[in-house]
């Protein structure tokens, strides 16, 4: 079969399309043949080894991180899925590679795909809709009627975030390029910031949750807009202690996310605030309930797949 690899870390962004064994699906895996595979930054960051503290792969790697297809094999542990189903999602963090032809996923990564949507925009779900859930519902334990802030939320992220955030109940606030603005508000965004042309900490203050997605040099001011007691986490920020103990992180590299993370903990928690970082994991279940928000909320529909059927 055909995929996508790398040999090695790089700077220089560069796979190459070659032909493999097909896998064979373990116990509790699925054998899935690939019809549409997502591109997203992740894959930059993996390739440039960018995130190889808390994923180090062995080479040839596969690259790919989230997919749709069908299933075309079960594990003799596989209960949920019968072979024809048509399924979609994020694949393992230590196992990915849904950049080719066939890929074998552990059954608990999967869901099956929502009516009415082809294969690339289901493949274009899995990452950004658990990313955005994940954030909401696990770090920011956000609760209706509270106020999330998305700064930089106008690209694919945003699109995806915002309906999910209003299926529970929150104000929504983004800030972005004038380009954006009427998608944004056409997912449900109550206020949008362009931020050309405003500068958000003249306009916000006492927001209960953020999600960061510019990374740590923007951490000050998304501290000052937050209340005494809100949230802050971040999608291209620094791991700290607490992503590393739920993580099961041990020895070296608990030690250094516990000194790198430190910085952003302390000033959080010296302003009665907290930090998180957040790494999206794969999760079939939680993907399922996407689907249920999905039917309540629109989803945005991002055709950025690949197709290999």
């Amino acid at each position: 079969m055909k995929a996508v690899q790398i040999d090695r870390y790089s700077k220089e962004v560069k796979a190459e399309v070659r032909e493999i064994p097909k896998p064979e699906a373990g116990d509790g895996e699925v054998l899935v043949k690939v019809m549409a595979s997502a591109v997203n930054p992740l894959e930059i960051l993996i390739m440039t080894g960018a995130v190889k503290l808390i994923a180090k792969y062995k080479f040839p790697l596969t690259l790919g991180n989230e997919c749709s297809g069908i299933v075309e094999k079960v594990g003799r542990k596989v209960k949920d899925f019968c072979v024809g189903d048509r399924v979609y999602g994020r694949l393992p963090i230590g196992k990915i590679g849904a950049l080719a032809e066939y890929a074998a996923i552990s059954a608990d990564a999967l869901a099956k795909m929502p009516e009415g949507y082809d294969f690339a925009d289901a493949a274009a779900i899995p990452l950004t809709g658990l990313t955005a859930y994940q954030a909401i519902e696990e770090e920011l334990r956000a609760k209706p009627g509270e106020t999330l802030f998305i700064p930089g939320g106008s690209g694919s992220f945003g699109q995806m975030a915002v309906p999910i955030a209003k299926s529970f109940g929150l104000k929504v606030i983004v800030s972005g390029n004038d380009r954006a603005e009427r998608s944004i508000r056409a997912a449900g965004a109550d206020e949008y910031i362009d931020y050309k042309k405003t500068d958000y900490i003249s306009v916000l203050k006492d927001v209960d949750c953020i999600i960061d997605t510019l990374g740590s040099g923007e951490f000050e001011k998304e501290l000052s807009v937050l209340k005494r007691g809100g949230r802050l986490t971040s999608l291209r920020g620094i791991p700290n202690k607490k992503f590393a103990a739920e993580r099961g992180i041990k020895g070296i590299k608990k030690m250094l996310f516990t000194l790198a993370g430190s910085k952003f903990d302390r000033k959080a928690k010296a302003q009665g605030k907290k930090y998180s970082f957040l790494f999206v994991r794969a999760d079939g279940e939680q993907l399922k309930k996407l689907l249920r928000l999905s039917k309540k909320e629109k989803l945005c529909r991002l055709s950025t797949g690949i197709r290999f059927g």
